[in-house]
């Protein structure tokens, strides 16, 4: 059986870990998320994010590149929850905009994260996931995390934003947008079949349409 590494992309409260999750279960793959809980910069970059920003971002690049290496030696077909390239393109990026990453921080970073991508390897698959921004806000109030108590909706449109310029360049891999307010495949199992086989159809090269935008 064909060997694929698939990446989940998106806003913040979009769905991907739920979409990664359901994906491991569904199709057997390894799955791989976002450090939380084991983050040792979180609580810090949150306090003062002018302060922490690069440490932040550093940590974020190290952790996803481990990532990438283990799904990529075990012979299993894996989906990431949040890829690597999001690092550099929305975050790093909005975090210099707003002013909380310097100018010198900014290039620094940058360097290193194009020669850690240029080792790791490509993803057979990027998975969009897409939603309005105020379907966005009433999921992160309603997940209620301490972390997530200062995003606002210009924050989220910022992003978006960046979401858009990325993907209007972004040729490393085939990539399939999901809007995730019309697709509820956390509570209707006929949504994810949906998903499941937009999925594998790209992947088997039967999917040919580019669905962003839709």
């Amino acid at each position: 059986m064909t060997k694929h590494l698939v990446v989940v992309a998106g806003n913040i409260g979009v769905g991907k870990t739920s979409l990664t999750e359901r994906m491991g279960d569904r199709l057997g793959w390894c799955t791989d998320f976002e450090s939380v809980a084991n983050n040792p910069y979180l609580s810090d970059f949150y306090a003062d994010m002018r302060t922490w920003s690069f440490h932040l971002q550093i940590f974020f690049l190290g952790h996803r590149a481990e990532q990438y290496l283990k799904v990529a030696s075990d012979a299993r077909s894996a989906i990431l929850d949040r890829s690597i390239y999001e690092d550099a393109y929305i975050f790093a990026r909005a975090l210099h905009h707003l002013d909380n990453l310097s100018e010198r921080d900014y290039l620094a970073y940058n360097r290193l994260f194009g020669l850690v991508v240029e080792s790791l390897p490509r993803p057979d698959l990027l998975i969009y996931l897409k939603a309005p921004v105020e379907v966005l806000m009433e999921r992160i109030q309603r997940r209620a995390r301490d972390m997530e108590t200062g995003i606002t909706a210009e924050y989220l449109t910022l992003l978006d934003s960046f979401y858009d310029e990325w993907l209007n360049s972004f040729d490393l891999c085939p990539v399939l947008t999901i809007r995730t307010d019309d697709l509820d495949y956390v509570h209707q199992p006929e949504a994810l079949e949906i998903v499941t086989q937009r999925i594998l159809k790209q992947l088997s090269g039967k999917e040919t349409v580019d669905l962003r935008g839709k």
